[in-house]
C-alpha cells in the first residue's frame, strides 16, 4: 500500500491561539440599546458580535478621577476664589498694595496646574 504525503486532510486550517475566539460575555439590554445595536451593525454591513469588537477597538475610556486629582481640583476652585478676592481688592485698593499677593498666587497656582498635568 502506498502512503500519499500531504493528503489534503479536508475542512478548513486550524486558527492559531491569538485568532480563536474562546471569551464569550453577556449583556442585558433595553429594548432600545437592542434596536440602537441592531440597525448600526446592519448599517456597518456587520453582524452585531463584529459591531462590538470593533467598537471596543475604537473606543476610548477616560479613566475615573482620583481622589488624589479631586484634591487637586478643589485646591484650583479655592484658589479661583481667591483670585476673585483679590482683585475686588486691587479694583478698591489700587493694584500696587495687592502686587504680592497676586505674584503668590500665580506661583501657587502654577503647582496646582503642573500637579493636575501629571495625575492626567
Amino acid at each position: 500500500m502506498k502512503t500519499i504525503k500531504n493528503r489534503n486532510t479536508g475542512g478548513r486550517p486550524a486558527k492559531e491561539p491569538a485568532e480563536k475566539k474562546g471569551h464569550k460575555i453577556t449583556i442585558k439590554m433595553a429594548v432600545e440599546e437592542y434596536r440602537y445595536l441592531k440597525t448600526k451593525a446592519l448599517e456597518a454591513g456587520i453582524n452585531q458580535s463584529e459591531y462590538i469588537r470593533q467598537c471596543i477597538q475604537i473606543s476610548v475610556v477616560k479613566q475615573r478621577i482620583t481622589p488624589e486629582l479631586m484634591n487637586h481640583i478643589r485646591q484650583l476652585s479655592g484658589m479661583a476664589n481667591n483670585i476673585n478676592q483679590i482683585a475686588h481688592k486691587a479694583n478698591a485698593a489700587g493694584y500696587s498694595s495687592i502686587h504680592k499677593h497676586c505674584l503668590l498666587m500665580i506661583g501657587k497656582l502654577d503647582d496646582v496646574i503642573s500637579k493636575i498635568e501629571d495625575d492626567c
